[in-house]
């Protein structure tokens, strides 16, 4: 769908007119009378005495795109809606304190959710009515928005007080779920010592053994299942546990939802080979998938994935960086109205691009054949178009094409590069280049993470790059904004842009030794601790005490596509007490822990992020001081053994003779000093330090005996 549209219909622009939301405008001519989330459009439906029509979306949303063109873009429907209702859209990752109060609404009405989401409320936004996608028309896909629309209009005309009773009363179930345990400090309330192993029996039973992955139906990237079982299996060495990340991370790697010419993941697969994808790009994904890669590459030293961790990456830093820094939120599905047409190929083009030699190794590598491997998600019949993927190892084809795996994989790759450019030659997708807080402190994480691991210092350099754009552009007087997009800042922040920017800052700080990256996270924690945190009963809310407040104050918990800002404030909690030994720190994860604990142990594959937090908690972990001069090679090597060891209990502080931040930030620094005046290494933990050393091996020995 056009991010800008033209007014073909002749409508004119409706009140979003002045958005910056990309999803917003795509909507700005529409015969809706749309308004965007705002008084205005309240203070109209109480005025009017009219119910709200609230439909929440995305810019990458396939079926949000359906909807519109469907009906939203009809005249008919567009007067209907007007007549009835005054409509509001809302932009589910411009506002996320909106989308997920009253996604929890469709969820408890109807058992699912998903987006579209449309609600239909009273002009004190008291939902009544909840679904998803509707047709315009009552047929075989479910009732048509026409007949909802026109059934509404009747119940609010003749049964309003039913209505307003249904509205009330879900109201007050909302706001039970949202606050419906107690938290408590009795330790009694600590999950119990069998969780971690409770949540690895529940992981094995629900993973496909034969293709990958979790489930048996439509298949999702899990990043925080996969490093929650890298966690497991380091701390048990259970072998099983390592075996499900490295399927599961090679099943998608092969797979159709990866992007083998252009590299970076696919929202999900359709099906359970993971060949047949939904094909929007979101940044979140990328980011979690780098860091699932880089570590599973830190675990096993395997090269492959190394190689999908740093294409990943050289698709983001291409294609969605910023010229100012910050990376851009998603690329769309559909181009010239089409799902996936911008990625999809015919044999004949493959051919008639590659020659006949190229073209049958490369259908041969990524199985394209004539009558196309791409099937229509609906009928599941044959299109003659294929999406590339691989089904066999290189060594596999190695031996069915009697080329070597090397000389293969640089065929394979110099026919990549041809389609590539031809590609470039494409409509491209819409990209939506809003720029948010949260999604970019994840990326910030990554790039981090794999600057450290692979030793890149162009990954360093891009990670501060966006850093140095948030703290800029979206900063105000150290309280966070969500959204910058066309030079503008706004929505006040929740608590992912805190938790997602001080774990990017965290993982920053241990790449570069920079102490202000470590200071700049100490200083949101303390906001995230006014502003955020219920000190009555434990737990963040999703939003601050003194922003924009929607119908109820949540606190979430579940890790679904992206982790819980409290899971992720779990960790955060963990790594900031391991550096600084503040207790503080400590004292807040384990009422955070009491908190959600019945939540947990009700379900604990619903909160594997939480459960790596738990893990490094109760585990034995460590604080490594290393004392140095910087870019000394008895200082660099000390990083480099560490650079090659999968650590995830451990924290990494730099104190060079020169740095006062630090010093201010950790006095017990003060009392760690050289070693025979070269680079030295303190271990910590557990309330006890090692004796200093000064040669990697030394460390390295120390963890290994601890």
């Amino acid at each position: 769908m056009s991010e800008d549209p033209s007014p073909e219909s002749g409508n004119t622009l409706n009140h979003l007119k002045d958005e910056k939301s990309p999803y917003l405008l795509q909507h700005r001519y529409n015969p809706v009378d749309w308004y965007p989330w705002s008084d205005e459009a309240f203070e109209k439906a109480r005025n009017e005495n009219k119910p709200i029509f609230l439909s929440i979306g995305y810019s990458t949303c396939h079926w949000c795109h359906v909807m519109a063109q469907e009906s939203f873009q009809d005249l008919e429907i567009g007067q209907l809606i007007n007549q009835v209702f005054v409509p509001v859209k809302v932009d589910r990752e411009e506002r996320p304190d909106i989308d997920s109060v009253y996604m929890m609404v469709c969820q408890m009405v109807t058992g699912t959710g998903g987006w579209p989401l449309t609600i239909i409320m009273t002009p004190d936004q008291k939902p009544f009515f909840a679904g998803t996608y509707f047709p315009k028309d009552t047929g075989p896909r479910g009732t048509g928005l026409r007949d909802l629309i026109l059934n509404v209009r009747d119940l609010w005309e003749n049964k309003r007080e039913n209505l307003l009773k249904s509205a009330e009363d879900l109201t007050i179930s909302l706001k039970q779920i949202s606050h419906g345990h107690k938290g408590s400090s009795d330790k009694s309330r600590m999950l119990s010592e069998g969780i971690l192993e409770q949540n690895y029996n529940s992981l094995l039973e629900n993973f496909d053994q034969e293709y990958a992955g979790f489930g048996n139906n439509q298949k999702f990237p899990t990043p925080h299942h996969l490093l929650f079982l890298l966690r497991y299996w380091k701390q048990t060495h259970e072998a099983e546990a390592l075996s499900m990340v490295e399927k599961t991370l090679e099943a998608m790697g092969k797979g159709g939802i990866y992007d083998h010419v252009g590299f970076g993941f696919h929202r999900y697969s359709v099906d359970r080979q993971w060949i047949l994808p939904h094909f929007e790009k979101m940044l979140y994904d990328q980011a979690l998938l780098v860091i699932t890669y880089t570590e599973t590459y830190q675990a096993t030293g395997k090269i492959p994935y190394r190689e999908k961790a740093e294409e990943v990456l050289e698709y983001l830093l291409r294609d969605m960086k910023s010229s100012e820094g910050g990376f851009y939120s998603a690329e769309d599905a559909d181009s010239e109205g089409e799902e996936g047409k911008f990625y999809l190929w015919t044999q004949n083009e493959i051919m008639n691009i590659l020659g006949p030699d190229e073209g049958e190794l490369l259908s041969s590598v990524y199985s394209i054949t004539p009558d196309g491997n791409f099937l229509d998600e609906a009928t599941r019949t044959a299109t003659g178009k294929n999406i590339l993927h691989r089904t066999q190892t290189w060594d596999e084809l190695s031996e069915k094409t009697g080329i070597t795996p090397e000389q293969l994989w640089w065929k394979a790759e110099s026919a990549r590069e041809t389609l590539y450019k031809v590609r470039q030659s494409r409509v491209h997708p819409h990209k939506d280049d809003k720029i948010l807080t949260d999604w970019n402190g994840l990326i910030i994480a990554a790039l981090a993470l794999a600057g450290k691991i692979f030793n890149r210092e162009d990954y360093l350099l891009a990670a501060g790059e966006a850093v140095n754009f948030i703290m800029t552009r979206l900063n105000r007087q150290g309280r966070l904004l969500h959204r910058w997009r066309d030079n503008d800042a706004a929505v006040d922040g929740n608590l992912d842009d805190y938790a997602y920017l001080i774990w990017g800052l965290l993982e920053l700080y241990q790449a570069t030794f920079k102490a202000q990256y470590l200071k700049t996270a100490l200083q949101f924690n303390h906001t995230l601790m006014e502003h955020f945190w219920d000190s009555d009963k434990g737990g963040f809310y999703f939003t601050p005490d003194d922003g924009h407040q929607v119908l109820v104050r949540q606190k979430e918990a579940y890790d679904t596509a992206l982790p819980s800002g409290n899971s992720v404030m779990m960790m955060n909690l963990e790594k900031l007490y391991l550096l600084t030994g503040d207790l503080q720190f400590r004292e807040v994860s384990q009422a955070l822990e009491n908190y959600f604990s019945p939540l947990i142990e009700q379900s604990p594959s619903a909160f594997t992020m939480f459960l790596s937090a738990v893990y490094l908690k109760r585990s034995p972990s460590f604080e490594i001081t290393i004392l140095g001069e910087k870019n000394k090679p008895d200082t660099n090597a000390f990083i480099e053994a560490l650079r090659k060891e999968y650590l995830p209990n451990v924290v990494l502080i730099f104190k060079s003779t020169d740095d006062n931040i630090i010093k201010e930030i950790i006095p017990s620094l003060e009392d760690k000093t050289l070693l025979n005046q070269s680079a030295t290494a303190y271990v910590c933990g557990n309330g006890t330090c090692q004796a200093p050393v000064n040669t990697p091996e030394d460390l390295i020995n120390l963890l290994k005996s601890e």
